[in-house]
């Protein structure tokens, strides 16, 4: 349940104290953009006279400057502690961790004595390195910028990690993509905390969106569309991704950029290292588990709106992708309560 409803009711103290942990070429975008979420918020809790907020720390392995990835220094005003816990513990990403995980052990071993007893523990990008360093990720699922996914995977194999997910919660414990990922998990920290109207409100003052379009997936089509050179299969993309709905065959591809299939074929294939029934497909995956994210739209309506047409090709699609049906997806992830 969210700490704080539109009735107020809670059963913990509204107040929640939180450590922002960095140490020596940390990335500083993502602790001040997780900062700036979580002070945005104090600032629409008491415009609204509601009580409650966060209560923000900087915390190393020493009080001090401590050098980010900038010209920027943050002064931690904590030590780290295993008996002076926060409610909510925010580790950093950083370019080197694997470095940083054999030069600052002490990190990681904070991760391990916190994790039973700490309320809420998340990691930024490649923060999730200590967490998967202290064992708190084994079994479970967890995000990660697109660059650290294969490390990730080759150094801890127990844990499933999501290469497609803008963050990722398992029970207490949260992990984001990268860089700005943050803010989106920050994001969502706000709203389980004090309601979606606040977070809503956060959104708008940092001009993003709370939960981006086209679905949690930092390997999204929007992002490979992006990255492809050739500008008309680029602007197909981009086409494709506004009419799912419609035929979005090969042969009617192909014929609206007077190509034949053969060549139409090869060169989406060549820029965009997919054919393009797979891109299609993909697309219709990323819109279709974000609609039931939102969890609005019924089924049918789903389909209907991702061009898959009935609820049994929808069905097949996610087994694929997921190996779940539609209707467990929704009912564990269409919102972040617990």
């Amino acid at each position: 349940m969210p700490l704080m409803t539109d009735s107020l009711a809670t059963s913990r103290s509204p107040l929640r104290t939180v450590d922002i942990i960095i140490y020596p070429g940390f990335k500083a975008l993502e602790a001040i953009g997780a900062m700036k979420v979580f002070d945005y918020a104090n600032t629409h809790l008491r415009l609204r006279n509601l009580p409650g907020g966060y209560d923000m720390r900087i915390a190393s392995t020493a009080i001090g400057p401590v050098e980010s990835d900038t010209l920027m220094n943050l002064q931690a005003s904590k030590a780290l502690s295993s008996t002076n816990l926060p409610d909510l513990a925010v580790i950093v990403g950083c370019h080197n961790v694997e470095q940083v995980l054999d030069e600052i052990p002490a990190i990681a071993a904070w991760v391990a004595q916190a994790a039973p007893r700490i309320d809420t523990l998340a990691a930024l990008c490649t923060g999730c390195f200590f967490l998967a360093e202290a064992g708190v990720l084994d079994g479970k699922r967890a995000a990660t910028h697109w660059s650290a996914v294969d490390s990730l995977r080759r150094r801890y194999p127990q844990i499933d990690v999501n290469a497609d997910a803008i963050f990722v919660r398992e029970g207490n414990v949260w992990t984001s993509a990268g860089v700005t990922a943050g803010i989106d998990l920050a994001l969502a920290l706000v709203e389980e905390d004090f309601s979606r109207d606040i977070a809503l409100e956060v959104a708008r003052d940092l001009v993003v969106y709370l939960k981006r379009p086209g679905g949690q997936s930092q390997f999204s089509v929007h992002l490979s569309s992006q990255m492809t050179t050739h500008p008309t299969i680029r602007q197909l993309q981009a086409w494709i991704m506004e009419h799912l709905a419609e035929d979005l065959s090969v042969p009617q591809l192909a014929a609206s950029l007077a190509m034949s299939e053969r060549n139409f074929t090869r060169v989406f294939q060549r820029e965009t290292q997919t054919n393009p029934t797979e891109f299609i497909e993909t697309a219709r995956f990323e819109v279709a588990r974000r609609l039931l994210e939102e969890n609005v739209s019924s089924l049918k309506q789903v389909a209907a709106q991702t061009g898959l047409h009935s609820e049994e090709r929808l069905r097949r699609l996610f087994q694929k992708k997921l190996g779940v049906t539609p209707r467990d997806y929704r009912e564990r992830f269409s919102s972040t309560s617990r």
